[in-house]
């Protein structure tokens, strides 16, 4: 398929852009389950899963805003999303999670496969794409590790 550099950046922040909502949509989750805690466990999802998934998004939506001034395409504002419902509890929660870091490592992941990112990206866009993946790589196992320790 060919296609014109232009329409290359755009599709390359597109899929950017769904994959920080993932993870927008997996801190809302976290910060469902971690309302639903007791102290101790609310402490530890924060240490184990919420700081690094935070630092993640923060650190897509910079890689995307960076990209998109760098090259005058229109960007946008990103939002954390709306949790499951509130029956799932803690275990459907941590559940969800796992699943949007799992979907959005994935999208970044194949993204990063193709040759999208060296011809129409840039460095700082790999570098970006590169960080994102290595802040979620175990947040995904983590909450599943959770989930088996106080999500029943």
């Amino acid at each position: 398929m060919t296609y014109t550099t232009a329409e290359g950046r755009q599709q390359l922040l597109d899929t950017l852009a769904h994959a920080t909502e993932e993870l927008g949509a997996a801190l809302a989750n976290l910060g469902e389950a971690y309302e639903q805690l007791d102290e101790n466990n609310a402490e530890r999802l924060e240490q184990e899963l919420f700081r690094p998934l935070q630092m993640a998004y923060g650190r897509a939506q910079r890689t995307y805003s960076e990209f998109a001034a760098r090259y005058s395409l229109p960007g946008q504002t990103f939002t954390q999303g709306a949790p499951g419902a509130p029956s799932h509890g803690v275990k459907g929660f941590l559940e969800e999670t796992a699943a949007a870091v799992s979907g959005a490592d994935g999208e970044l992941a194949e993204l990063q496969d193709s040759m999208l990112p060296i011809e129409v990206g840039d460095p700082e866009l790999r570098e970006g794409l590169a960080e994102v993946r290595r802040l979620i790589a175990d947040v995904g196992v983590r909450s599943r590790e959770l989930v088996r320790t106080f999500g029943r």
